[in-house]
């Protein structure tokens, strides 16, 4: 019976779902136990065959007999082993040979973390490029901008979904960078000397890892060095962070006060709330900022991994065992939400324009200043004096144009169609355009890189 959501058809896909399941996580511990006898078989250590007899083999070995096995020596890897010798008949004998525990564990976690960065890879990709449409459709639509919850000055969506393009877009080159330091595999035996193979080790270790298809780790004990998974973990976090910041703006921008724009909702379909039936929720976006708390919380143990008894130790084994697949897999969750959100995102040019206009011009003060100082007006009284006439236009519910038109010290630099000019917010976009398409280009660039 399901108990972890991601047991459910709730969080993960299935595509990602099936590189953890048991099955496939037995089938990967075969593949290293398979390409070590091969690697053994090449150097004369297993006879001629040896490794396509156990390849063979082990399409017979069972979960139920493995499960069978641990359950009575308490041995994950063994039970491994062991059913898998079961099969093998006279080419058991060089099953494991050299071998530690963690150099079959290690090397099939990398496989399985290969595997599912492929996928996560390819839906990060999609979502940079994703929003780089959006940026581009929306490149022009002026709205305000917002500092601490209050109008700032203005900007444009395309402009905003840029910024997020290019975030999405590091997480992508991170994930690139990364993957040499954590997709890696080991054939050291007990404490990391290859001692068992004699002067072969090294040559052995090559031929593993040209089996498993990953190049091997420098140097390692019994373990891979946990800084690796660590580095992982911290990467999802830092990428559901990321997810988290476009959830919690979207989420912000759909407040009914605000409404510029908000998660596709079905009409006649959906429900909202099963009290208040005008509720159109944005439950998608709060479901990513929730599994963003999840994943954040994974990074604590993941460092707590990294100093381990001499060695090694086994404190790191069981919560690896939920960090490292259900930090991938709720990734995968994310990441395909909010990519239907964007995809699926209503937009409201009507209220934007209503919420630009809002402050009757005051949030374009910044525009005035700016024109007083080429003028040749000193900064700070530009400041202050603009600062004054705003207050004036806020206290006595005048808009901001009329104020300026009716000061004396404005008057005396600007004109009426100079205000015009200033206070139309589409004036004051500085390098926006030029901003946007230098941030589209490294978004292009980073999502056309192999």
């Amino acid at each position: 019976m399901p108990i972890c959501p991601v047991d459910t058809s709730r969080y993960g896909s299935s595509e990602i779902k099936a590189v953890f399941d048991e099955e496939s996580r037995l089938r990967y511990l075969l593949k290293a136990e398979i390409a070590l006898v091969k690697a053994l078989e090449d150097h004369g250590l297993a006879p001629p065959g040896a490794g396509e007899a156990v390849e063979k083999a082990a399409q017979r070995v069972k979960l139920n007999r493995v499960k069978e096995i641990e359950k009575k020596i308490k041995h994950e890897l063994m039970a491994v082993v062991e059913a898998l010798y079961e099969v093998s008949g006279d080419y058991g004998k060089y099953l494991h040979f050299g071998a530690t525990s963690n150099d079959i564990i290690d090397t099939a976690t990398s496989m399985q973390l290969r595997d599912s960065l492929t996928i996560i890879e390819r839906r990060l990709r999609r979502l940079a490029l994703l929003l780089k449409r959006k940026a581009k459709k929306y490149r022009d639509l002026v709205m305000i901008g917002r500092t601490h919850g209050q109008h700032a000055s203005p900007i444009t969506l395309g402009f905003k979904f840029a910024v997020y393009a290019c975030e999405v877009a590091r997480n992508l080159e991170r994930l690139r960078e990364l993957k040499k330091r954590v997709l890696v595999c080991k054939l050291g035996g007990p404490v990391g000397t290859m001692a068992a193979y004699r002067d072969l080790g090294l040559s052995i270790e090559k031929k593993f890892a040209e089996y498993v298809e990953l190049p091997p780790a420098e140097i390692y004990t019994q373990v891979l060095d946990r800084d690796r998974y660590a580095e992982l973990v911290l990467w999802c976090a830092l990428t559901a962070s990321s997810l988290d910041r476009i959830a919690t703006e979207i989420r912000n921008l759909q407040r009914t006060e605000i409404m510029e724009v908000a998660e596709g909702f079905k009409y006649g379909v959906q429900v909202g709330s099963s009290s208040m039936p005008h509720k159109t929720n944005p439950i998608t976006c709060e479901k990513v900022s929730g599994l963003a708390k999840v994943l954040r919380g994974f990074t604590v143990p993941a460092l707590e991994n990294i100093p381990l008894w001499h060695e090694r130790d086994l404190t790191n084994s069981s919560c690896e065992r939920f960090i490292i697949p259900l930090s991938l897999i709720i990734l995968d969750e994310m990441l395909l939400s909010i990519t239907n959100v964007i995809e699926n995102l209503k937009v409201f040019p009507e209220n934007i324009n209503k919420n630009l206009w809002l402050t009757d011009g005051r949030a374009f003060s910044e525009a005035i200043v700016a024109e007083l100082f080429y003028r040749g007006v000193d900064r700070r009284k530009a400041y202050f004096h603009v600062k004054k006439l705003v207050e004036k236009s806020l206290v006595q519910k005048v808009s901001f144009r009329e104020v300026l038109e009716k000061d004396d010290f404005i008057r005396k630099y600007l004109s009426k169609e100079d205000l015009v000019r200033l206070l139309k917010p589409e004036n004051f976009l500085g390098e926006y355009n030029k901003l946007i398409e230098r941030a589209l280009n490294y978004v292009s660039k980073v999502c056309s890189a192999p």
